[in-house]
């Protein structure tokens, strides 16, 4: 039940790591978390009662994923991807729709880290994926972030097309979190295909925001990072 979740939780929290938790997540007026509340507890304690509370339903996984907790928000996207794995192609495509109409509650970059490759793009991995370009063009940060993100599951599936359109996409974005977000995209490719990160660098080196271009080749070797590094102006 829902009430036996929120207890689990609330047995957990740490009013000291909350006040961590709070300045490393940026909740303060202004800024990117402005008004996330937390209780202070780990994200392996989180995952635990995540699996105590895999019989919830979708209504209560809506309730709790609408909290203000960030906490609470996290565990029930820890249920739902459990859910999504051992459900079949109908029931990814209800926890697929799912996710996307609560993209407002998935807002903050573990929430959708932790997520996005999971359900979004496992479920878009042998589908059109014209949805992340839709959430690639959002003003909401975190649907920008989504889009990248996503991603992951198709670069470990050696599909490679759709992270270099949506980078290209965000590359005149002016937040940070996209930033790091395209270029750790774009290292997670370069493992698996160093010529096409490499080709996509040459073209945009120059003109990509700097914290994106050093994510992007940070595996690289010294002389190759220099060089990168060089043509950024």
């Amino acid at each position: 039940m829902l009430k036996d979740l929120k207890k689990d939780l609330l047995k957990l929290k740490n009013p000291d790591k909350a006040k961590i938790l709070s300045r490393f997540f940026k909740t303060g007026e202004g800024e990117y978390g402005e008004g996330d509340v937390f209780l202070g507890i780990t994200v392996p304690l989180q995952r635990g009662v995540a699996k105590k509370h895999l019989n919830l339903s979708l209504n209560e996984i809506q309730e709790i994923l609408s909290s203000k907790i960030h906490e609470h928000r996290l565990t029930a996207l820890f249920i739902l991807v459990d859910e999504y794995k051992k459900s079949d192609l109908v029931g990814k495509k209800k926890l697929f729709d799912f996710y996307l109409r609560n993209t407002k509650n998935i807002n903050n970059w573990d929430l959708v880290d932790c997520t996005a490759p999971n359900i979004v793009g496992n479920y878009l991995l042998d589908k059109d994926k014209s949805v992340l370009y839709k959430l690639a063009k959002s003003n909401n940060l975190w649907e920008k972030r989504i889009s990248i993100i996503a991603t992951y599951e198709f670069i470990k599936n050696n599909q490679f097309e759709d992270t270099l359109k949506i980078a290209e996409l965000l590359l005149k974005d002016e937040h940070d979190l996209i930033h790091k977000a395209v270029g750790w995209m774009l290292r997670e490719l370069g493992k698996r295909d160093q010529e096409k990160e490499e080709l996509f660098l040459k073209k945009y080196a120059s003109i990509m925001p700097r914290t994106m271009l050093r994510y992007a080749i940070e595996k690289f070797d010294e002389t190759k990072r220099l060089f990168y590094l060089r043509s950024f102006k």
